[in-house]
């Protein structure tokens, strides 16, 4: 059988299509990883694989003639990326794909790892987390469970973000541990270079302003999907302030279904209260050079989530000296360790216990912020994208 030849260039594979800051933690990860690895590996070809939507976000700049983008304009999580992406991966002759998700085509050509950042919806099996019908969320549900049990059992190397996503792929589906490999994401600015000294020289005050933002206020940032527990985040606020409280709540994130339908929630909350105001701000998306903004500003960055495979946003406001009430579900105490202040995941009386200590000890917020310089540490882009890379060559080698 002929064998190739070890020292010879291979072609490697990325599933970027949710490269960039649209699609929240993967986005952010999928960016990193990839710039990164091309920055690291000059001698073996890349095929970056990316959609209409981020196909310019990412630069080749010079000296990375070895990296070539690819437009793959079908949407993931669909049939036609089952049929068609496989297509795309053995016209470009690549040796090993990266999926930087579950959603690996079951016919794939060619070996592959694979990254899993949680098993939420094995969790959280709940049609409110999806606008589908019941019928049609259980067939979704299903093809779900087999496109990433196929996923496991077939790729070369699973990367999980945390020891959690790692036990719990473990416990769920039976995969021996030496497969998978944990690699921890990273956190650093959010803004690079040149758009950094943009950020230093904006009117703080100002960007505040246009997002209608007082000080003082809580921050949320993330999705507003059912496991991420807001609702109960809005209803323990407003037990928690009154009308001489100018408290405000924040939540940053992209308006969807499940925002929308959090923001009327909101409304009809307030008005079941008989509120003169309404101390919810929801802002939409913010761009990153804002977005640190906002985390520099807050009193405090609020996570009531009930599950959590890694939970990159109390990482980021941590970074920009932002203290952290987090719940401790799932890999929250791993991840964070001693930088934040937990409650007991879903219990109200805790939680407002808990917010009324992160707002008034400000000691206890200097504290958590000193903390987290040591915690830090451990996440770094570098050192995450430097270790997919040893997996890269271990399995072309």
């Amino acid at each position: 059988m002929f064998k190739r030849n070890k020292n010879k260039p291979k072609t490697i594979g990325i599933d970027a299509r949710l490269y960039g800051p649209l699609a929240k933690g993967l986005g952010r990860y999928t960016q990193e990883t990839v710039d990164n690895i091309i920055k690291i590996d000059k001698l073996n070809k890349y095929v970056i694989f990316l959609c209409k939507e981020n196909f310019d976000e990412l630069i080749i700049g010079e000296g990375n003639e070895n990296v070539k983008k690819v437009l793959v304009d079908i949407k993931w999580y669909s049939l036609r990326e089952q049929i068609f992406f496989p297509y795309y991966i053995f016209r470009e002759n690549v040796d090993l794909m990266h999926f930087t998700h579950f959603n690996v085509p079951i016919f794939c050509p060619t070996k592959f790892i694979v990254t899993i950042h949680d098993l939420i919806l094995t969790k959280f099996k709940t049609p409110r987390a999806t606008t589908l019908s019941p019928i049609l969320y259980n067939l979704k549900y299903f093809f779900y469970r087999l496109t990433i049990k196929s996923a496991l059992k077939r790729s070369e190397k699973i990367i999980a973000v945390s020891d959690f996503t790692k036990n719990d792929i473990i416990n769920q589906f039976k995969i021996g541990s030496d497969k998978i490999e944990r690699i921890y994401e990273g956190v650093s600015n959010l803004t690079r270079g040149s758009d950094s000294l943009f950020v230093a020289k904006l009117n703080k005050d100002e960007i505040l302003n246009d997002y209608n933002i007082t000080i003082p206020f809580l921050l949320y940032v993330g999705n507003a999907y059912p496991h991420k527990n807001l609702e109960f985040l809005l209803e323990s606020f407003l037990d928690f302030i009154n009308e001489e409280n100018d408290l405000k709540l924040v939540l940053v994130g992209k308006e969807d279904y499940f925002y929308k339908r959090l923001k009327k929630y909101s409304e009809d909350l307030v008005l079941s209260k008989g509120l003169k105001r309404n101390p919810f701000i929801f802002t939409s998306y913010v761009p990153d050079n804002e977005l640190e903004i906002l985390y520099q500003k807050a009193l405090a960055y609020i996570f009531p989530s009930l599950y959590e495979g890694f939970g990159l946003p109390p990482l980021e406001a941590l970074f920009n000296s932002c203290p952290v009430l987090s719940s401790d579900a799932a890999s929250m105490p791993e991840i964070l360790g001693n930088s934040a202040l937990y409650f007991k995941s879903g219990e109200k009386d805790d939680f407002l216990s808990k917010l009324k200590i992160i707002i008034e000890d400000e000691d206890l917020r200097k504290d958590l912020i000193v903390n987290s310089k040591q915690v830090l540490k451990r996440y770094n882009w570098w050192e995450s994208a430097h270790s997919t890379y040893k997996i890269y060559l271990d399995l072309l080698n």
